[in-house]
């Protein structure tokens, strides 16, 4: 059985690659590598996989799961700069591939005990633009 608890962050960053030239980290990125950065309401869909217990009828404490996702997300970057304030976007492009990626990273350990495990997570940038990362 799947379950998907769903949180919002806002965090600004701007996507900019050390490796380039300002030029072509504009030519890339666009306006998202803008010196001034910008900024986004997240939305966060995170889906456990389990069986749900015989005697509670729940595959996990959903008041569990929102605490994991205030601690392991929310905390670190609600109203943050992530270039500058949420390590490992001080080095890597604060990209919404790679923050999805970084958030499953956070959870997956979480989760790893049971009796849920950490199937995905989609992150929503935009309205209209989510990435979905399933872990390796």
């Amino acid at each position: 059985m799947l379950l998907t608890r769903r949180i919002e962050f806002s965090a600004s960053h701007r996507c900019v690659s050390g490796e380039l030239s300002e030029a072509a980290n504009h030519a890339l990125y666009g306006a998202e590598s803008n010196e001034s950065g910008h900024g986004h309401n997240y939305a966060l869909e995170v889906t456990l996989e389990g069986e749900p217990d015989p005697v509670t009828g729940m595959v996990v404490d959903l008041k569990e799961v929102k605490s994991v996702l205030e601690r392991a997300v929310v905390a670190p970057m609600d109203h943050r700069h992530l270039n500058h304030e949420v390590e490992p976007f001080d080095r890597v492009v604060p990209t919404a591939e790679n923050l999805a990626v970084e958030i499953y990273r956070r959870l997956a350990p979480e989760f790893a005990a049971g009796p849920a495990r950490l199937r995905s997570v989609r992150l929503y940038e935009t309205e209209d633009l989510w990435v979905e990362y399933e872990g390796r």
